[in-house]
């Protein structure tokens, strides 16, 4: 940048210094605005959100759907906490019975009841998000509304939360084996978001 300065100065008057930092600010700009949180995964070449076959069909996949197969039916459903940095989402819920290909992503109302991992800002030993993968009995129901979280461009449907109770702080993988987590990245697999 020293180089151009000194190079395109101040020339005839016309401010060549601001040109040069403005080609340089669109060139970075067209560079970053083709990364995308959501989109196709390098590493299945499937568009995100959709599991392939041999993820939904994996033997520890398909073990762990026999158990949960024989979960006790009722009127409450199964919830998995999953933290991104900065969205507003909670985490995934399923009924019982059913496997985790077929839960939702939802944002919960906590008009009734705050959220198992909410703590006060100060004082805490916590931090928001601590119970990332935990899983839940979840009790409540669906509101029916969609809610627009911004940062991560996903309209989610909104469960109202009445009561909660722990049922493991490490059950293993959510979707399939293998699965890597990020704080600050959308999971690059997962069953598909409602439009």
């Amino acid at each position: 940048m020293k180089y151009l300065s000194k190079r395109l100065g101040n020339r005839d008057g016309f401010p060549w210094q601001n040109l040069a930092f403005g080609i340089m600010a669109l060139v970075g700009a067209s560079l970053l605005s083709s990364c995308a949180t959501t989109g196709t995964s390098r590493s299945t070449n499937t568009a995100a959100g959709q599991l392939t076959p041999s993820q939904l069909n994996h033997p520890q996949v398909r073990a762990r759907n026999e158990i949960i197969a024989q979960e006790p039916r009722g009127n409450y459903y199964i919830g998995r906490r999953w933290w991104t940095d900065g969205t507003r989402f909670w985490g995934y819920l399923r009924e019982p019975g059913q496997p985790w290909s077929t839960s939702k992503l939802i944002i919960m109302n906590e008009s009734l009841m705050k959220q198992p991992d909410r703590v006060p800002e100060e004082g805490s030993l916590r931090v928001h998000g601590y119970d990332h993968n935990y899983e839940y009995r979840i009790w409540g129901n669906f509101t029916g509304a969609m809610v627009y979280d911004p940062n991560s461009n996903f309209k989610l449907p909104e469960f109202r939360l009445s009561r909660y109770e722990l049922i493991s702080e490490n059950p293993g993988f959510l979707f399939h084996p293998g699965e890597t987590y990020s704080p600050r990245r959308l999971p690059a697999v997962h069953p598909p978001y409602p439009n």
